[in-house]
């Protein structure tokens, strides 16, 4: 038993939604201290396929300064860990179905957690739309229904969004620094300085720690081992499955509707948290799809 014990701790491999994570051997750690090379840095990294250049001086201790944040800041990455079990199943397709790079799943890890947040300004959701830009993206925004908490949904309008910036730029990674820029403010700062890479711009504070931050956690999601992470399976969050539900008339009351379906006002709100009211007010007979689990409650 001793002997098998030392093995897992030593190498455990453990499948998140197509990453693995890896515990770092004994040997690997010397051969990184005999060779004076940093473990944690990776010789090379790029989002969605575009190189980012290492081998300037700047651009390599930005990158280095998200990895030993992230690195330590212990209870937010693992709980994004759990979470991106849960998560990614759901925006990859969705990615894929779009075009998207799948690597920016990590962009909406750097914006919320995964979880449905809510900023000072009053962006909302896993991909963090404020109001007029998720209504321009074709989602409903009103007392009753917020699509930006729908995953999903928020999902499509993120891809919406990257296509057109990708049109605009011709650039993944000025697309991904636009989402926090904007559009309009990566492309100012295009023309002021005269250069076209997102690796030359000098851009506010916040955006040009953006996309480091994407890059910091795609590394550390991807070999969380290396930087001290190791999830067995029972630890990770998991889809429950469940059944949905269309209706296209007003519910008057939602905690008698949930009652209704074998459940609780609170389940059901967990499970569908575009829902912002306590009654669904529907006058154009809109179809909606409610989910109801089917375990876990």
């Amino acid at each position: 038993m001793k002997k098998n014990h030392a093995v897992l701790t030593t190498i455990g491999i453990i499948l998140i939604s197509g990453m693995f994570i890896f515990a770092i051997s004994g040997n690997d750690k010397q051969k990184a201290v005999r060779e004076g090379t940093a473990l944690y840095f990776p010789t090379e990294i790029d989002f969605a396929g575009e190189q980012t250049p290492l081998k300037i001086a700047d651009v390599k201790e930005r990158l280095d300064k998200e990895l030993v944040i992230n690195a330590n800041l212990h209870s937010s990455t693992t709980l994004i860990l759990k979470r991106a079990n849960r998560a990614f199943p759901v925006i990859e397709p969705i990615l894929q179905k779009y075009g998207v790079p799948d690597d920016f799943k990590y962009l909406a890890v750097i914006e919320s957690g995964l979880v449905n947040a809510v900023s000072s300004a009053g962006a909302r959701g896993v991909w963090q739309f404020m109001p007029d830009t998720a209504k321009e993206k074709g989602m409903e925004v009103n007392d009753y229904v917020d699509e930006r908490y729908h995953l999903e949904k928020s999902t499509e309008a993120a891809c919406k969004y990257l296509l057109s910036a990708k049109d605009k730029f011709g650039s993944w990674t000025l697309a991904a620094a636009s989402y926090n820029g904007g559009m309009s403010g990566v492309n100012k700062k295009i023309e002021e300085q005269q250069v076209t890479n997102y690796y030359d711009l000098a851009l506010t504070d916040e955006t040009s720690r953006y996309v480091f931050r994407i890059l910091a956690l795609k590394e550390i999601m991807q070999n969380a081992g290396k930087y001290g992470f190791t999830l067995f399976p029972n630890e990770l969050y998991t889809k429950i499955p469940t059944k949905k539900i269309e209706v296209d008339s007003t519910i008057n009351n939602l905690a008698t509707f949930a009652l209704g379906q074998g459940i609780n006002y609170k389940i059901l709100k967990i499970h569908n948290p575009w829902l912002r009211d306590k009654k669904l007010v529907n006058p154009s007979k809109k179809k909606y799809e409610i989910e109801i689990p089917l375990e876990g409650y």
